[in-house]
């Protein structure tokens, strides 16, 4: 399935044109296979990418096949349970609600969805459940966009379809007195506190600022290791020619042990497709766009909204960006 969508997404990508739409046909036929709630869940891993870039290059073309579409992503949401699949189907309504915003709340508002309410509701309890879990580096970076736009707008137009909905906040802390047994806690279950979904968006993006302040200072730390090695191995460079083990020289052995590991990286990056390094949203730094976008947020009217919902560690990650909480 994946060397399919692959394949179509190679096509898309440099263009199509057949008489009658042929290709599109074909294209929304693969869509509608892949999606259909008859088959696997794992058919759908990544149907995300295929569908984004379907809408990205001939979104205009699609007339009522994009509604179709929509309606069967929503449909297999309903299905999926692994993570995997999740953040592919996630992908679609993120990558919308980046370029047309309006639309696709509109469609989410008047779709209903398992309950029987409004699709946006499931759409964003089921996102906002997983958005902390998603590990695809592209995908993570569009959904965690997509949440920055969706709680703008919120804001800046007062829209009621979101300041309605409430979802699951954080665990509630039992208290305890003793030694925490398994009888205990199966007598106890878990509690969460209920808040409102624009609270929700807002403690993810600041776990996502935390995520990318700890990567970039890896990264940043991992350089300095590697600016140290290669100094050492300047200054060691005379004398390894005298080091001799069994007849062979600590280069020769060095190199041998290197080539039963050939080919082999710990530290090879997620392979970057040519179609996602084109997109402006692959291009953002996303510690600086969230710190902008955080600080930005700290001054309007209705920070007091969120601020009241702050725990410890969100506290000492906003301290970080020079946000007085």
């Amino acid at each position: 399935m994946k060397c399919t969508c692959i394949c179509i997404v190679s096509y898309i990508s440099h263009g199509f044109s057949s008489p009658g739409n042929n290709g599109l046909y074909y294209i929304m036929q693969v869509i509608s296979k892949l999606l259909d709630p008859k088959t696997s869940e794992h058919t759908a891993s990544f149907v995300g990418r295929l569908v984004s870039i379907v809408i990205t290059k001939v979104g205009n073309q699609l007339g009522e096949n994009l509604d179709l579409m929509l309606r069967l992503v929503l449909s297999k949401m309903q299905q999926a349970e692994t993570l995997s699949v999740m953040e592919s189907l996630v992908m679609v309504f993120a990558q919308l609600m980046i370029s047309n915003m309006p639309a696709v709340l509109d469609f989410l508002t008047n779709v209903p969805g398992p309950t029987g309410k409004p699709a946006l509701e499931f759409v964003l309890t089921e996102w906002c459940s997983r958005q902390h879990l998603f590990y695809g580096n592209y995908e993570r970076k569009v959904c965690t966009v997509a949440l920055c736009k969706l709680l703008l707008h919120a804001i800046q137009a007062n829209d009621t379809r979101l300041q309605e909905i409430m979802i699951q906040g954080e665990e509630v802390e039992q208290p305890t007195s003793g030694i925490r047994t398994r009888s205990k806690t199966a007598n106890q279950p878990v509690q969460w506190t209920t808040i409102p979904v624009l609270v929700k968006i807002y403690k993810l993006l600041i776990n996502e600022l935390s995520n990318q302040i700890e990567t970039n200072m890896c990264k940043a730390g991992k350089e300095d290791e590697d600016e140290e090695e290669d100094d050492w191995e300047d200054e060691d460079a005379d004398g390894e020619e005298d080091i001799q083990l069994r007849g062979q020289t600590l280069s020769d052995l060095i190199d041998s042990m290197a080539a039963e590991f050939n080919g082999y990286d710990v530290d090879e990056e997620e392979e970057e497709d040519p179609d996602f390094s084109i997109d402006p949203t692959y291009q953002i730094d996303l510690q600086t766009y969230l710190t902008e976008f955080l600080q930005s947020l700290s001054q309007q009217a209705c920070y007091s909204t969120f601020s009241s919902h702050h725990n410890d560690s969100e506290k000492h990650v906003l301290r970080t960006i020079n946000i007085n909480v």
